[in-house]
């Protein structure tokens, strides 16, 4: 396909409407939630027999096949999985489907958004050959070009006036046909494991509260661990409440980007899941206010013990590095989970969060 930039005025235009338009679409087909916030603090002798609720962790068997001729990307595990119910991850439709389900129930047939939304009309436009800046003859059907901010777009049709151009993503419409069985659901962790207090607090999964710099790449690493069953991207460690990325990318907050990773310590302990964050610092656990390119004290690493048995692993961990280790241990404070295009970024921009995956991650997308 010849690709081509698009840089008049008019297409300046256009990419602001239909970035505005595909922003919305995403966020509306990602139900992504604060981890902390959706914590079922109130299990009843019931709930077996009852549907999950937001923060439960539900463990599913289920299997999709692509309908038509969409091709499916395999960037989440299938099979039997586990995970923090509105926690992000997976289908965003597989949420859905799970909170109207009961223990032990199986539904099959059911068509599943593959996630990336309806195919819409308004992101497709007639646009005047004469003003688009293009010669007539480079355009043809297939032609992929760019709008001014850089959004990829299609030709899908040319007359001898105007071209049309289709901004939906390529996956626009694909859906999967699924079976799904819904095997159990536990309670997540309980709101007091998110805060810090000395005693350890029991409970059948745990939390761990790390900054590794910036949180995209990190979270899509322990998204691939097993035993990681819900991850979030958020801002700790700051002085003011509910700070934008804006706010705290200004380094006039206090906070850093930090990532929170809801587990199962019978899989995967939290010592194992410290060593993660410390060998992803590779030589930028020896910098201060820095990981890789990425300077300034929102940038900084460190790890946030919720109690002191955290503290000793988490302390310990650091000090296996050597004194010039400068990679921060502290209570943990409140985490403010950040923006929901934050959330899971990297998994919605195409990379693989398959337990285990051995491909680079890359933090730009």
């Amino acid at each position: 396909a010849i690709v081509m930039r698009l840089s008049s005025a008019f297409f300046t235009s256009l990419a602001f409407i239909t970035v505005k338009a595909f922003t919305i679409q995403i966020q509306s087909t990602n139900r992504l939630s604060t981890l902390s916030s959706n914590i079922n603090t109130n299990p009843t002798p019931t709930q077996l027999m009852s549907s999950p609720t937001p923060g439960d962790v539900a463990t599913v068997t289920y299997s999709l096949t692509p309908n038509g001729d969409f091709v499916p990307n395999p960037l989440f595990d299938d099979g039997k999985v586990s995970f923090v119910l509105d926690g992000g991850n997976y289908l965003p439709g597989l949420h859905t489907l799970i909170a109207k389900m009961t223990t032990g129930e199986t539904q099959s047939g059911v068509t599943l958004d593959a996630g990336w939304g309806d195919k819409r009309d308004d992101l497709i436009a007639k646009v005047p050959i004469a003003s688009s800046g293009v010669d007539k003859s480079d355009l043809k059907i297939g032609t992929e070009l760019f709008l001014a901010n850089g959004m990829q777009c299609k030709v899908i049709e040319i007359d001898d006036e105007d071209f049309t151009i289709d901004a939906n993503p390529p996956l626009a419409g694909a859906t999967y046909s699924a079976e799904v069985t819904l095997d159990s659901f536990q309670p997540g962790p309980s709101q007091p494991q998110f805060e810090y207090h000395p005693e350890k607090i029991d409970g059948q999964y745990d939390v761990l509260t790390i900054a590794l710099g910036c949180f995209w790449g990190g979270e899509l690493e322990y998204q691939r661990v097993t035993g990681v069953v819900g991850t979030a991207v958020g801002y700790t460690q700051g002085q003011k409440d509910d700070p934008t990325y804006e706010e705290v990318c200004s380094g006039t907050t206090g906070h850093t980007e930090a990532i929170q990773v809801i587990f199962d310590p019978s899989i995967v302990s939290y010592e194992e899941l410290v060593k993660v964050g410390l060998e992803r610092l590779g030589e930028s656990k020896f910098l201060m206010n820095q990981v890789g390119n990425d300077r300034g004290t929102q940038y900084r690493h460190g790890i946030y013990y919720h109690n002191d048995e955290q503290k000793d692993i988490a302390k310990s961990s650091i000090a296996s590095y050597g004194e010039k280790c400068v990679t921060e241990c502290m209570e943990a404070v409140r985490f403010y989970t950040a923006e929901n295009h934050h959330l899971q970024y990297l998994l919605k921009n195409g990379q693989s969060a398959r337990k285990d995956a051995k491909e680079t991650i890359r933090c730009y997308g």
